[in-house]
Formats: C-alpha cells, structure tokens, sequence
C-alpha cells in the first residue's frame, strides 16, 4: 500500500490552487467527508478532504474509519488563516507546528486579533489545526500546519461570520451573500474583496504546495 500525505482544510476552495497546477485528481467518495480527492502531488500520493470548519467537523470527518485504510504517513492542516501578526500580508504563508491558534469562531475584528495576538504569540487564527493536529497524534504520525493568510491583523471582516454557521458549524453562503445585497454600498464591496483575497490566497497556497 502506498504512503499517503493527508492534506486537510475546511472548505474545498482552499484547494483551488493547488488543482489548478496538479489537475482535478481522482474523487472519491468517502461517508462523512464532503470533499475526498486523490492526487499527486510531488510524485507521492496525496488525499487532500474538506467537512468544513471547526473541531467538531473535522473529528467527524477524520473518525471515517475509509482513512484508516489510506497509510496515512503525514498530516498537513491547511487553507485560510487570519493574520495577527501585523507584517503578513495577503498570500503570506506561515508553516508551522506551533504559532498557530485554534478556536472555533471566527475572528472579525481587528481589535480580537490584537488581543489574540497579545495573549497567544501566535502569527495566524484558525479553526481546525488544533483537532487536526490531536488527531494526527493519536494515530502517531507527523503533522504541521500550512496556513495563507486571506485577511490582514489591521482589518475588519465585513461581516460577523459566526452569526451565519448553521447547526453542524458549516457557513451559509446563501446567508452571507443575502447580508451583503442587502447593504449594497457598505457590505457587498468589502465581502467582493474578500472574495477576491481569498482567490489570491488559494492560488498562493497552491504554488507553495507544488514548489517547496
């Protein structure tokens, strides 16, 4: 059976990037895990799987007993972080086993991450990296973090996204874009630039992964 990299992030945006350079991969369909795709990716293969944000759907998704049959011989969290260190930027990359702070909420403002910053260290938020990082340990393999940065520590989000997780944590995109129409001058134009943050974001992540 071969070695397998397991690459984890909440939404499979995050990974548009990354199949852009390598090719759409093989998909397949895994209980439990909404977004399951084989490729390769250096010459080695790789599964890279999405459930969506937060411990809680990430523990669901890793629980499938389908991984435990993949010789999972490394585990990387990645996807979209929010800075709170003020020199990164958009498309920065931080890689790390530490320096990267897990909560299951989002951090709107640019007054939460300063005082995330100041009371944790840490370079980037998140909200998966802790309970993938749990998970990769009880199984004994290694893990690290690959996170790019899609807002900056010094801005608000324009919206406060924990407001718009359904039952099970997953965002409603419906929702959000609704919110943003209907403040057309205030709220549309910041939510179509983090869109666009976003996109840099992803494509950044993927030359990061095929590159280095």
């Amino acid at each position: 059976m071969f070695d397998t990299i397991l690459i984890v992030a909440a939404e499979a945006r995050e990974f548009a990037g990354l199949l852009k350079r390598v090719g759409p991969g093989t998909p397949l369909r895994v209980p439990d895990i909404v977004f399951a795709r084989e490729i390769v990716l250096r010459g080695q293969r790789a599964i890279l799987v999405a459930n969506g944000p937060g411990p809680r759907l990430v523990n669901q998704m890793l629980s499938s007993p389908v991984i435990q049959e993949w010789n999972v011989t490394e585990v990387i969290s990645t996807g979209f972080g929010g800075a709170l260190d003020p020199s990164l930027a958009i498309g920065d990359i931080v890689v790390a086993t530490g320096e990267i702070w897990s909560e299951d909420r989002v951090a709107v403002r640019a007054e939460d991450k300063r005082r995330l910053r100041e009371k944790t260290g840490a370079r980037v938020v998140e909200m998966e990296f802790a309970a993938v990082q749990a998970k990769a340990h009880e199984w004994g393999v290694p893990c690290r973090a690959v996170r790019v940065v899609s807002d900056t520590a010094g801005e608000d989000l324009p919206l406060d996204l924990n407001l718009y997780r359904d039952a099970e944590g997953r965002f409603q995109l419906t929702r959000i874009a609704v919110a943003g129409l209907l403040r057309p001058f205030t709220v549309l134009p910041r939510l179509m630039q983090l869109d666009r943050n976003s996109r840099l974001a992803s494509e950044k992540l993927g030359e990061f992964f095929v590159n280095s």
